[in-house]
């Protein structure tokens, strides 16, 4: 199993132990109080709503990932489409991270294109 799939698949987890949230306001809403530990954004999500997510995120000091795309992310939680997910639980939050990249913090992540460095 790959890192992005083990990543998929712990999202999976996270959503049925409830710790995961989906959707523009209630993600931006936990990410202003400080009970997002991770958000991840499609890699095909706008770029008004990568900008939204990359400066909120940078102001409150929380990791965000750019990976997938919007089909991967709903199949990976069971639902249609999802576009941004906030993993709510601090545990989860770095499991999965740690699957994503290796650049921490909130530096925007520029990849899951493919292509090797």
């Amino acid at each position: 199993m790959t890192k992005t799939n083990k990543a998929l698949s712990q999202l999976g987890m996270a959503m049925r132990a409830g710790k995961l949230i989906t959707g523009d306001e209630i993600v931006l809403k936990a990410v202003r109080a400080g009970k997002a530990h991770l958000v991840i954004l499609a890699g095909d999500a706008s770029d008004n709503t990568k900008k939204k997510f990359r400066d909120k995120c940078g102001t409150y000091g929380i990791q965000l990932a750019e990976a997938f795309d919007r089909e991967q992310l709903g199949r990976a939680i069971g639902k249609p489409e999802r576009v941004v997910l906030a993993v709510t639980d601090l545990q989860f939050g770095k499991m999965i991270g740690s699957h994503l990249s290796q650049n921490t913090e909130v530096d925007p992540i520029e990849q899951q294109t493919g292509q090797q460095g």
